[in-house]
């Protein structure tokens, strides 16, 4: 009975493995593709528009966010009146967030436009990989996921897990910089819902920065293909300083 119970210990394992070695990433990616709508609806997608709500700390903070598919991506919340924006291209980002001191538009760090410029795709980092000089690797297997590790032409790495049975995203990690520390960044993507189109968004999002800060992500409502201006993220001028007050006349 215990050679029997070894014996199928043993299958069992080789089964495991031999499932992983049957599939490779670029078949986990077309699985996921065909999930989240299909080659041929992801081609119609040009724009996406959402209206979100970030909770962090006890507070609620209404927000937009607007993707012009492989121009740009801004996200704008708004803080007891204070805007706090983040935009990027393809070209470079800029962010204003008062919150740090940050009132006038001002270009962001080279980590961070790196960090987050595949923002700025449907697809974010997946899309067109190949094309963009990144390499993908399928890296672990389980009853419940598969996870694949993407590396960027410039040494960036992030790792996507993704559903066995329905091959959604549940999890993007990558390695980030946040208040002058490397961290983990892990975003857990839920509650996928499917668009006019049939593009599937997740409408839940959470966001862990190395167990430093969190926050949470609720989508209200998106709109794909509404009509965007181009120029959403070109950088503003910055406000001009106050006039300086006359003196009376006598």
């Amino acid at each position: 009975m215990q050679r029997t119970i070894r014996g199928l210990i043993v299958l069992s394992a080789l089964a495991g493995a031999l499932s992983l070695c049957a599939q490779t990433a670029d078949d986990i990616l077309a699985k996921h593709e065909a999930a989240v709508g299909g080659k041929d609806v992801l081609s119609q997608v040009k724009s996406v528009s959402m209206d979100i709500t970030s909770h962090i700390m006890g507070n609620d903070m209404p927000g937009t966010v607007v993707l012009l598919n492989g121009v740009a991506y801004r996200q704008e919340s708004n803080f007891n009146g204070a805007k706090i924006m983040q935009c990027f291209t393809a070209k470079g980002g800029w962010t204003v967030n008062p919150m740090a001191g940050v009132t006038d538009p001002t270009p962001m760090p080279d980590d961070q436009f790196q960090a987050g410029k595949s923002q700025i795709y449907v697809g974010g980092d997946l899309q067109d990989y190949a094309a963009k000089g990144s390499k993908v690797e399928l890296t672990g297997h389980d009853a419940n996921s598969y996870t694949v590790k993407l590396t960027t032409k410039e040494g960036g790495e992030s790792t996507f897990v993704f559903d066995a049975a329905t091959f959604l995203t549940k999890s993007i990690t990558r390695k980030s910089t946040f208040q002058g520390q490397d961290v983990n960044v892990s975003t857990s993507l839920s509650d996928y819902r499917k668009t006019d189109i049939g593009f599937i968004v997740p409408y839940a999002i959470s966001v862990d920065f190395g167990g430093q800060f969190a926050l949470s992500i609720t989508v209200n409502k998106v709109e794909v293909n509404k009509p965007v201006d181009p120029a959403i993220c070109d950088l503003p001028k910055p406000s001009p300083p106050p006039a300086e007050a006359k003196p009376p006349q006598n």
